[in-house]
This record gives C-alpha cells, structure tokens and sequence, in this order.
C-alpha cells in the first residue's frame, strides 16, 4: 500500500485556491478543500490510478482531476508525493517547468 503524501507546494497552492474560493464563500471553499484532500486518498491503494500527465509524459508523473482542477502527482517507491494543485486552464510547464518540482 503507497502512502500519498502532500508536499509543501502543493499545500501553498491549495491554500491560495481555497483563499480565492472564500473570497465569496466559505462555505464551498471548505468543501472544495475537504474534496481535493480526499480525492488522492486513492492513490494509497491504486497508486497507478490517475492519467499520466501530457506535457511530462513520464509514468511517474500523473493527475487526478477534481472539477476545473488538477491535482499532480508524482510516484516515488511506494509513495505518492501530491505536487501540485493548479487550475486547468493555467499552464502547467509555465508554472511547474519540468524538474523543478521533483521529489528525490
């Protein structure tokens, strides 16, 4: 079984998601927040389940979608490191250039 595990970045970015959501309600950003912690849980028993991500195309490197959101991942051993949480509409090799994120 993988352990899936939120790295600092990615728990900024859903930070700042959830900051801009309850600007107007603070009621759907505790439920988009409480969502998007649940959605990777997962990841513990089918680490694989997630599509790999196109602009990496590497197999390590995968998203789950959430809504207008992807929540990017990345499969270390048995682990699941949660990299990133970005908005679909936003480029993703502009704000997460390939190696800048990694886990080692």
């Amino acid at each position: 079984m993988a352990e899936v595990i939120w790295t600092e970045p990615a728990l900024d970015s859903l930070k700042a998601i959830v900051d801009y959501i309850a600007e107007d309600s603070l009621v759907y950003a505790e439920r988009f927040a409480h969502n998007v912690v649940v959605a990777p849980r997962i990841l513990a028993e089918y680490p694989q389940s997630g599509r790999v991500v196109p602009e990496y195309k590497d197999e390590a490197i995968r998203e789950l979608i959430y809504g207008a959101y992807r929540i990017i991942y990345q499969i270390r051993g048995s682990n699941c490191y949660v990299v990133a949480v970005i908005h679909a509409s936003r480029s993703l090799l502009r704000h997460l250039p390939p190696g800048s994120w990694l886990v080692d």
